[in-house]
């Protein structure tokens, strides 16, 4: 399970260390691809698979369908720890999310988020805001 919220450095050749709690979780490897709120995410494949069979799923006679399979895969790419546990975010990813110097790695039970500082902090602004109503709504759900 990932929980929690880490800031971290990127080196000038794009790689993000992972917080070494989350390292063991991942298995060495993992699929990173664009997230819908413009940060990353980080999907070790016991998450990814099932994920992806379901945006599979979806008919591709659904135009809506069609562009999130589009938005999911396009950009998604495998990636790998090196013994500092330490991915490659490809600068494509890297400009999607507004990732430069700085990331915010956030744990979201069964995946990771990656996500610029300034998108987080309006991401923990609205949080703060809308919280509580957002909870009430979704408390049914539950």
């Amino acid at each position: 399970m990932f929980l929690g919220r880490y800031s971290h450095t990127i080196d000038e050749k794009g790689r993000l260390a992972i917080p070494a709690r989350f390292r063991d979780l991942f298995g060495g490897e993992a699929v990173l691809t664009r997230g819908i709120d413009r940060c990353l995410t980080l999907y070790p494949m016991a998450a990814w698979r099932p994920l992806a069979e379901k945006v599979s799923a979806l008919s591709i006679s659904d135009p809506d369908a069609r562009t999130f399979r589009r938005m999911v895969f396009a950009e998604a790419t495998v990636v790998q720890f090196d013994r500092q546990g330490r991915i490659l975010l490809p600068p494509e990813l890297r400009d999607y999310a507004g990732l430069e110097r700085d990331a915010v790695v956030v744990g979201v039970n069964t995946y990771v988020e990656i996500w610029s500082p300034s998108a987080w902090s309006a991401q923990a602004e609205m949080i703060e805001r809308e919280g509580a109503s957002i909870a009430q709504r979704l408390a049914t759900l539950i």
